[in-house]
């Protein structure tokens, strides 16, 4: 009798309880599909909101992410980089060599998947998400368009390109045209904020102003890029950094997504400027309509990124030094504890899972 191979995994089975330790058969890809080893996996801000259950919409109200379709159990982890091990029949050619996993897969049909944004698709099939994700030693991927090789990137570094980069990728694209006289404003320097800093810098950014509770991490945005820092709780905050954009803030990036950010971020650009909501803090919005009339803003949501912006970011990551800021690995065993460490607010720069 043969023995199957068997790989461990880390789901959990009820929201906000522990990750735990599971042995399964490995699976063998079929039809257009791909197994991926793990070897790194990127501990994200989202798979806190995803272990937790539910994003927050104020007043006391909750969006229930099983409402949304994700069943339980759940193997996080969406930022993957590994090696493809074996394909189905039909998968025909793949990338080879170490590999980044484009996670936020669509149903691949619809006229959103034909469009190219599968990220926004109502059907998804998002890997960490509504799929098994890298919080495991193999993954499967169900086609190898979404495997892409990272080339001489480090693979360490590489896994936050799926999530954080892609999203700041986005969130930064959708920005448009950025003068020299004007300024972006950063809400939030974890690690999607620092990525987008790092990325406005290496894109030419003359004014970044970045803003965060935490002195250590306001430091930490000098470094990679900024310009200059603020606490957003300050006295007189807009008006300070109203000055300090010298009153072209053409864009406000807010990777924090509470009302006090928003509150805030709303009043800072300038007429015909962007507001880009990113982060999942959660809450609602009160603003008068008539001033974002008046003042022309666009008030928009930024969620992930699509195929065609991965593969941009994957060019841009292979020319410029991206991650200049910290990066920590943790044991893939250690999955759960990394996990609550982020969520307790005690990381510094990103941490990703280490499965080689």
């Amino acid at each position: 009798m043969t023995t199957k191979a068997q790989y461990l995994s880390y789901p959990f089975a009820e929201f906000q309880g522990d990750l735990q330790e599971v042995t399964a058969d490995l699976p063998q890809p079929t039809g257009t599909q791909v197994l991926v080893r793990v070897n790194y996996c990127g501990v994200c801000h989202s798979d806190v909101h995803l272990h937790e259950g539910f994003y927050n919409l104020g007043q006391g109200k909750k969006l229930m992410l099983e409402d949304r379709g994700i069943k339980l159990p759940v193997t996080l982890g969406h930022e993957i980089v590994g090696e493809i091990v074996a394909a189905g029949d039909q998968a025909g050619q793949y990338a080879t060599g170490p590999v980044l996993v484009y996670p936020w897969v669509g149903c691949g049909s619809c006229s959103v998947c034909q469009r190219g944004e599968e990220n926004l698709c109502t059907q998804p099939a998002a890997l960490g998400v509504y799929k098994p994700g890298g919080y495991a030693q193999y993954v499967v991927v169900p086609h190898p368009r979404y495997v892409m090789s990272i080339g001489d990137i480090d693979p360490v570094h590489a896994p936050l390109l799926a999530c954080s980069g892609l999203t700041t990728w986005s969130a930064i694209k959708k920005v448009g045209a950025i003068y020299d006289d004007e300024a972006v404003v950063v809400f939030g320097c974890g690690g999607l904020g620092l990525l987008a800093i790092r990325t406005l810098a290496l894109k030419g950014v003359k004014n970044i102003i970045a803003l965060d509770l935490d002195a250590d991490k306001r430091q930490l945005a000098l470094d990679v890029g900024a310009t200059q820092v603020f606490d957003p709780t300050m006295a007189d905050a807009t008006q300070q950094i109203q000055a300090a954009a010298n009153n072209k803030c053409v864009a406000v990036l807010d990777f924090v997504g509470a009302e006090s950010t928003v509150e805030l971020g709303i009043s800072l650009p300038r007429r015909g400027g962007k507001v880009i909501l990113v982060g999942l803090h959660g809450g609602e919005i009160r603003y008068p309509i008539p001033y974002v009339i008046t003042r022309a803003i666009s008030i928009i949501g930024s969620y992930t990124g699509s195929l065609p912006e991965q593969k941009e970011l994957v060019e841009f990551a292979q020319k410029n030094n991206l991650f200049n800021f910290p990066i920590r690995t943790r044991p893939l065993k250690e999955a759960n504890s990394a996990l609550q460490e982020l969520a307790q607010g005690k990381v510094q720069g990103r941490l990703v899972l280490d499965n080689r």
